[in-house]
């Protein structure tokens, strides 16, 4: 089993129509990386120590399998929001679980998004469609050169997670669910 500790270097924008860019990565013959697939993701934390600090702790269940994610505080280069991220496989995420309820680390918030992902040169573009709306990742060093190839200004770039966004949200749509997911 590996683990994955590294800098991520991202810009996020919302509402970007995904069939213009989907034609686009086609045309400039970038990889795509498998098929769009759900993903289903719970934050976890502890009287919120890592939401008061802007970190997050997410088990992350995908085609690929089941993934616990520590992201720690976010920084800006420019746009580009850059934070450590330290990620490993987890075989048994109900074992996960009580692992991190036995440290006092409880789910506050549940996500989910189809996620569709490419590869331009080191870039990886993610076409997330959520339950608020569509958005793309673009991440990897030079993320910035890449959005604007694509027209898309970095200084527009949200900050927020979807976390925050969904937060947000609610704010402006009471009647819609606690957590962010697709109705059933």
């Amino acid at each position: 089993m590996s683990q994955s500790s590294r800098m991520e270097r991202e810009l996020k924008f919302a509402g970007v129509d995904h069939h213009d860019l989907r034609e686009r990565l086609k045309s400039l013959e970038a990889e795509p990386q498998g098929p769009r697939r759900l993903e289903d993701n719970w934050v976890f934390d502890r009287d919120s120590e890592l939401v008061d600090t802007g970190s997050i702790l997410r088990l992350r269940v995908d085609r690929s399998g089941n993934w616990i994610t520590f992201k720690g505080p976010a920084s800006y280069e420019g746009s580009v929001k850059v934070r450590s991220e330290i990620e490993t496989p987890v075989n048994d995420i109900d074992a996960m679980r009580g692992i991190l309820d036995a440290l006092g680390y409880r789910q506050i918030y549940r996500y989910q998004k189809y996620r569709e992902e490419w590869l331009l040169g080191s870039i990886v573009i993610s076409l997330d469609h959520t339950p608020i709306g569509d958005f793309v990742e673009l991440e990897g060093d030079g993320c910035e050169a890449v959005a604007k190839r694509f027209g898309l200004a970095p200084e527009d770039a949200e900050r927020r997670n979807y976390l925050r966004l969904y937060a947000d949200y609610r704010r402006e749509n009471e009647d819609v669910p606690e957590d962010m997911i697709f109705k059933t």
